[in-house]
């Protein structure tokens, strides 16, 4: 194979990694936000995180001003409007499951927990209220 074609293909080959590179950097993934239909619910969400550290019992022990970690939303699914609620205003529900871990004060790994929350739609925007638990993957009733 002579040079010429071996730095071609080699050209060719870094044109590619960069392309898939920039579909998988934060440009990719706005795009992919303003496809979710509940966008909208990010602020609420990184909200209960801070709310679940400030009040829930796995929390208690901070280490470096932090009681939990490893917040993760495990399961967002639409939830049915009952008739109170729509008289009320109330547009849409989703209903998610939220885990994290506690820390114990050497900084390992501590006691699990998990939150539930119904968030709701209505004219002035989404709201957050406690939910019954539900399935941590499928959002289910238990």
């Amino acid at each position: 194979m002579s040079l010429e074609r071996s730095v071609i293909r080699i050209l060719a080959v870094a044109g590619l990694s960069l392309s898939v590179l920039s579909a998988c950097s934060s440009g990719g993934g706005d795009a992919a936000a303003s496809d979710d239909p509940n966008v909208a619910l990010r602020p609420l969400i990184a909200q209960w995180s801070k709310d679940i550290e400030a009040t829930h019992s796995a929390c208690s022990a901070k280490v470096e001003g932090k009681g939990c970690q490893d917040f993760q939303v495990t399961c967002k699914a639409e939830h049915a409007v009952g008739a109170a609620d729509a008289q009320r205003g109330v547009t849409a529900q989703v209903i998610a499951a939220m885990t994290f871990a506690g820390r114990n004060p050497d900084g390992s790994t501590g006691k699990s927990g998990s939150s539930f929350a119904l968030f709701s739609k209505a004219a002035d925007g989404w709201t957050r209220g406690e939910a019954m638990p539900v399935n941590l993957q499928t959002c289910a009733p238990v």
